[in-house]
């Protein structure tokens, strides 16, 4: 009798020491967890700080873009949007930080967690082992040699509670497991947002780079001179409309005949962009009679101030990327993207600062494919999105000769081609509107 009761207190003490374990892990990963948690805290603050900053000169260019178009203005868009960026590539350095803090805090995480079920295995099967010698033991027996019944059924009940206990304990650490792949899976998400923000940190550096550069372009073109900058945006304005009116006159003899049913319908576009502010629509709008010799906008235009991630609109493989300014500056797309996509539509995306694919990559809806900018015929950072019927567009290179008989690569598309984007980007109300200056 001695013996077994002797079985019956080693394995109370076995669930004592399981016990313990659990409880002193938790204490010393609390403490730990609390000191990521208060960097990360701190860092979130300073990133908002810097938001606030971002906001700041996204007004001030909105002041400063309704101003006359004078070099001044030119000068001063250059060094606010370089101060921008500036703050965005802050934004994008905190924010690697934290995600690294995160990256810590669950590792620790997942490290607390399986030594926590290794311990408890360790005691588990120390329990239940015992509980396997007891239960060999015939309770009958125990009962017939007990002097004292009531003493008996005590012990045998205490028995029956600590297997209770191991089976919840049991239970416990399937949850801890589940845990541990939910911190796993975290973890891993976790990675792969680190990589995509060293990515855009980089792609931002280049941006400011090119911003440098442009600023000291206009200052050699111009000789700070206002008499200068005049004259050259009357040359780009009659370099546009002379490619214009020549790439006009070439697509309106190009043959299509537009069948409704290979057109999917309202929705199945994604916004090319995180935040939505409309400034020019499809058609014959007003500015378009103004800007356009055609007076016809064969596409929507999107604010976007300089660097701002640009998105597919659907999945679809990339079939050109290019920049007219290196044959025709200032005349047209600029840096721009064309892709196809296998729902009867194709999408350009032009004026970009930065392209960030290639020729023959497979795209899904929302990837980042290039960031907005200032390229081409364009009076301020904005995207211009252009949606065309799948069969009436491709990529061509022709001689120009408002060019000098330069050869130019773009997207090219027979007039009944070009589709008004509305008809199947997601419903646009004002109430939706998000400016991104």
């Amino acid at each position: 009798m001695s013996q077994i009761i002797n079985k019956k207190k080693v394995t109370l003490l076995c669930l004592c020491v399981f016990v313990f374990s659990f409880l002193s892990i938790g204490i010393i990963y609390a403490q730990t967890a609390s000191e990521l948690q208060n960097k990360i805290t701190d860092k979130s603050k300073e990133i908002e700080a810097l938001e606030k900053e971002i906001d700041s000169y996204r007004k001030q260019l909105d002041t400063v873009g309704k101003e006359a178009n004078t070099l001044s203005r030119a000068i001063k868009e250059l060094d606010l949007n370089r101060k921008k960026l500036t703050v965005d590539i802050k934004v994008t350095e905190n924010k690697i930080y934290v995600t690294n803090l995160r990256i810590q805090e669950l590792s620790k995480q997942i490290v607390g967690k399986e030594n926590n079920i290794d311990e408890n295995k360790l005691a588990l099967q120390s329990g239940l082992k015992n509980i396997q010698e007891l239960d060999a033991n015939n309770n009958v027996e125990l009962l017939l040699s007990q002097n004292n019944f009531f003493d008996a059924w005590k012990q045998i009940e205490s028995i029956q509670e600590f297997q209770n206990k191991v089976r919840d304990k049991i239970l416990s650490l399937r949850e801890i497991k589940k845990d541990l792949e939910d911190s796993r899976s975290e973890e891993e998400k976790a990675k792969m947002e680190l990589v995509e923000l060293k990515a855009k940190l980089a792609d931002q550096k280049k941006i400011v780079d090119q911003n440098a550069k442009e600023k000291q372009q206009l200052l050699t073109k111009t000789k700070n001179k206002e008499s200068n900058y005049k004259k050259l945006l009357a040359q780009k304005e009659a370099s546009m409309k002379a490619f214009e009116d020549e790439l006009r006159n070439y697509e309106e003899k190009l043959k299509f005949i537009l069948d409704p049913s290979k057109l999917p319908g309202q929705g199945i576009l994604s916004w090319p962009l995180d935040n939505i502010y409309i400034t020019q629509k499809f058609g014959k709008t007003v500015a378009a009679k103004r800007l356009y010799v055609s007076g016809s906008h064969s596409g929507v235009d999107f604010r976007a101030s300089m660097g701002t991630p640009v998105k597919a609109a659907a999945s679809g493989i990339v079939e050109g990327t290019g920049n007219t300014d290196l044959i025709c500056p200032g005349s047209s797309f600029g840096k721009w993207i064309f892709i196809r996509h296998g729902n009867g539509l194709a999408t350009t995306y032009s004026h970009l600062s930065l392209i960030k694919v290639n020729v023959g990559d497979r795209v899904l809806t929302g990837q980042i494919i290039g960031y907005s900018g200032n390229t081409g015929y364009s009076t301020a950072p904005h995207l211009d999105l252009k949606v065309y019927a799948s069969d009436g567009v491709k990529v061509e290179n022709r001689p120009s000769k408002s060019c000098g008989g330069k050869v130019y690569t773009m997207p090219v598309a027979a007039i009944n081609a070009y589709l008004d984007p509305f008809d199947y980007l997601p419903a646009y109300t004002a109430s939706m509107v998000k400016p991104d200056l």
